[in-house]
């Protein structure tokens, strides 16, 4: 016997492909009574959001705050102190972790529904400023500048 779409109703009636023809009163058996929907009508509804808020978690944050002090404090130490000649690898290491740390954590905040200052919310269609765009990208060249400088003295 082959599991197939019914195409008869419980009385024996024959079924059009998209249902029954006619709903009487406009009520199903297992739904509300035509009284029910009236007073459904008249009282005021309420929604309610079932979902969680999106927001990030503790379990989010902790490794990205850890890579982000650890890559600060390896990029920053041999700055200071000026360390041998390891001192410029592992400042460029400490670096890229913090570029790293950085960027995962702009990918979970926007994941959760954050947007960087300046810029529409995700799904609005709308296109940032160029103005935006363009003051963030001065701001990132000016630190790899910078920091790519400050490296290339220690040798």
């Amino acid at each position: 016997m082959e599991a197939g779409p019914r195409d008869t109703a419980p009385g024996g009636e024959q079924l059009s492909p998209d249902g029954p023809e006619a709903i009487p009163d406009g009520v199903i058996a297992d739904g509300p009574t035509a009284d029910e929907l009236t007073a459904q009508d008249e009282a005021a509804e309420v929604e309610i959001e079932l979902r969680p808020q999106r927001r990030l978690r503790i379990w989010q944050l902790a490794p990205i705050v850890i890579l982000a002090t650890v890559g600060s404090l390896m990029f920053a130490f041999p700055l200071f102190f000026e360390f041998g000649d390891g001192g410029a690898v592992v400042a460029m290491l400490g670096l890229l972790i913090s570029s790293c740390a950085a960027g995962w954590g702009m990918m979970a905040a926007r994941r959760v529904g954050y947007t960087l200052p300046g810029f529409p919310p995700r799904g609005s269609g709308r296109w940032p400023d160029w103005r935006v765009v363009g003051a963030y990208v001065v701001v990132v060249a000016a630190v790899a500048v910078l920091a790519v400088w400050r490296v290339a003295r220690l040798r």
